[in-house]
């Protein structure tokens, strides 16, 4: 499994396949391992990170989206990847719009799956204080039972128990300080609207109309700020397509990155 280091810290990345770069990125309380299945088999170079503090990879501080993105160019570096197809999962696209801020030309397309590109609300800020709060108090297992089935529609939780609970199970093995670090960086990162409004390469975004986490105002609201887009969806969907919508979801991506492909 490869690793690579990145201030003084081991992080965790996997490489399958040939052609196309397309990095991966994981949201919140989650790791790599939520790409395994959904990208098996692909005709591309996959790459995927275990963002800093999560999987196999250790914290990394200061904490937040800009450092994060660093850490993306390092592993592309490590790899010798001069350009790629980026797709970011909820926190994974808020790294992504920083890589895209950042490195802009080294992407030759953005996913936005579950994402925006605007900074936290008052009211958003505070909930945020409060989990991290509530993770100084108790620790981080009441915090992701509480957290994991607000990602999904409300049908598809009753209905799948069992990936919940191991989703759950999975999330509370990570640390109190990697949870608190990410729910503050999340609350500390700025509005990258002008990002999206002038960034060069197209742009994919999956919604979901049932998503509990980003209202379907805030993610309407971006869809016509890129010059060239694809915007999909989800009727029945909430904050995660990659299980709650799997076929649909990497057809949608699979496209994208074959669109991508076309235009470079």
């Amino acid at each position: 499994m490869p690793f690579i280091q990145f201030q003084a810290k081991q992080i965790h990345y996997t490489v399958t396949g040939k052609g196309c770069p397309v990095v991966l990125l994981h949201g919140f309380c989650e790791d790599s391992s939520m790409w395994k299945k959904f990208s098996q088999d692909w005709p591309h170079q996959v790459i995927t990170i275990d963002l800093a503090g999560f999987g196999q990879s250790e914290l990394v501080a200061p904490f937040s989206m800009d450092l994060l993105a660093d850490m993306v160019k390092k592993v592309l570096e490590e790899l010798k990847a001069e350009r790629c197809i980026l797709l970011g999962h909820s926190m994974g696209g808020y790294v992504g719009l920083a890589f895209a801020e950042k490195y802009a030309d080294h992407l030759l397309g953005l996913g936005m799956i579950h994402s925006h590109p605007f900074a936290d609300s008052a009211t958003k800020k505070a909930s945020r204080q409060k989990s991290i709060e509530f993770i100084s108090r108790n620790g981080t297992i009441l915090y992701v039972k509480q957290l994991i089935p607000q990602l999904f529609a409300p049908n598809f939780v009753g209905s799948n128990d069992f990936l919940i609970h191991r989703l759950i199970f999975a999330a509370s093995k990570y640390s109190v300080e990697a949870i608190k670090a990410s729910l503050e960086a999340m609350m500390k990162r700025p509005d990258r609207t002008e990002v999206l409004k002038h960034i060069a390469c197209p742009v994919l975004f999956i919604i979901g109309k049932l998503d509990q986490v980003i209202s379907y105002e805030n993610s309407g609201a971006q869809i016509t700020m890129p010059n060239l887009s694809a915007v999909h969806i989800l009727p029945r969907v909430g904050h995660m397509g990659t299980y709650e919508s799997p076929r649909k979801t990497q057809k949608i991506v699979r496209k994208f990155i074959e669109f991508c492909e076309a235009q470079s």
